[in-house]
């Protein structure tokens, strides 16, 4: 049996909006980590932040597209470890977009996690996707408004 993380959040903003903000490295380096993320199937790409020996996790995450339908769902994997090569998550994170009440209902999965796995990353990692997808609602509604000012 594995966990999973969940979370949906409703945005204010069209699908175009929202999409950006995962699929355009400058931007997700705003609300996630530093990445050389491409929007292209099979491309593999990273996330790199400061290393957190306490967790676990030498600072990399490894990625590679999985899935891509332009603004309605991004597919990509998910692996960390503690360095050395070593992997001890092994997920998969899915982004789904779906147009409503105005505006973009934004749901993540992330799933594949193993019963062993350490529970504080684990815990660190359910609060953080939230966090940051509020991030990603505040960057959205921020360049909306400086837009409205201009």
């Amino acid at each position: 049996m594995s966990k999973s993380i969940q979370h949906t959040l409703f945005f204010p903003h069209p699908a175009t909006t929202v999409w950006e903000y995962l699929t355009t490295s400058e931007l997700m380096a705003q609300w996630l980590m530093p990445n050389d993320f491409k929007p292209v199937m099979g491309q593999d790409f990273q996330f790199r932040i400061r290393e957190l020996p306490e967790m676990e996790f030498d600072g990399i995450v490894y990625c590679q597209v999985l899935e891509i339908v332009p603004h309605k769902k991004l597919r990509y994997s998910w692996k960390l470890g503690p360095g050395g090569g070593q992997i001890n998550v092994d997920s998969v994170v899915t982004w789904t977009l779906t147009e409503k009440d105005g505006g973009t209902e934004l749901a993540l999965l992330h799933t594949g996690f193993k019963d062993t796995v350490n529970i504080k990353l684990y815990d660190g990692m359910t609060a953080g996707w939230l966090s940051n997808m509020k991030k990603i609602a505040q960057l959205a509604n921020n360049a909306k408004n400086d837009a409205t000012k201009a």
